[in-house]
């Protein structure tokens, strides 16, 4: 998802821009919004995504990324149990979309778990978009700086930063991977909102995304 390497899938397919960064999906803002309306291989192993409280009894679908791609959550706790219920699901949104990508397939049950409104069409339409151009891809995404605003009961916002530089894009076919090397590009800064189900999931209903902002970039 070299969403860095994705900017453009060169190698694949030199008429589709990709940029990863929307593993994400969501709309791509070259300003960098800080304001979200309503702020409000074979082997597979788990994702990195971070776990369920041990409170937490919610039946959830079952995400497995292929051993080669890694979600990396990085600092994804504050100590706050509603604070971190919201990361937990910001988190897992990420990986649905990284796994129904993947999985090349847009209407990937998981991804309308933790994605709805908004957020869910345009995970769906960057899902398909990698679906058209006939690649993957693998390597890790690390996730850092995040930071949670809990609007009620039932309404939060999340910012939060990737790191793409070791995420790259595979030819589903070919199996040829895109070591295009990595800029400023590589770096996204992501601004979400959730909304609290009556099952106790957050689920992200708005999702911008500004690759190279400076908030991210080394």
């Amino acid at each position: 998802m070299k969403r860095r390497s994705l900017p453009v899938a060169a190698a694949f397919a030199a008429t589709t821009a990709l940029l990863l960064t929307a593993c994400g999906g969501g709309g791509d803002s070259s300003k960098g919004n800080d304001k979200i309306a309503g702020a409000g291989s074979d082997d597979t192993k788990k994702s990195a995504s971070p776990s369920a409280s041990a409170s937490d009894d919610i039946k959830r679908p079952d995400i497995t990324l292929p051993g080669d791609v890694i979600d990396d959550f990085q600092s994804w706790k504050t100590g706050d149990a509603t604070k971190d219920a919201v990361l937990a699901d910001a988190g897992r949104a990420q990986t649905a979309t990284n796994y129904a990508i993947i999985e090349g397939n847009p209407d990937e049950p998981a991804l309308a778990y933790y994605r709805q409104g908004d957020a869910l069409v345009s995970g769906a339409r960057w899902v398909k978009s990698y679906v058209d151009a006939g690649i993957t891809y693998t390597g890790t995404v690390r996730y850092f700086d995040p930071k949670v605003t809990i609007y009620g009961s039932t309404s939060a916002g999340v910012t939060f930063c990737t790191d793409e530089t070791k995420a790259f894009n595979k030819n589903r076919k070919t199996k040829k991977v895109d070591h295009t090397p990595a800029d400023n590009d590589a770096y996204v800064y992501y601004n979400t909102h959730l909304k609290k189900t009556k099952d106790g999931v957050w689920q992200t209903t708005e999702l911008v995304s500004d690759r190279g902002n400076s908030k991210c970039t080394p």
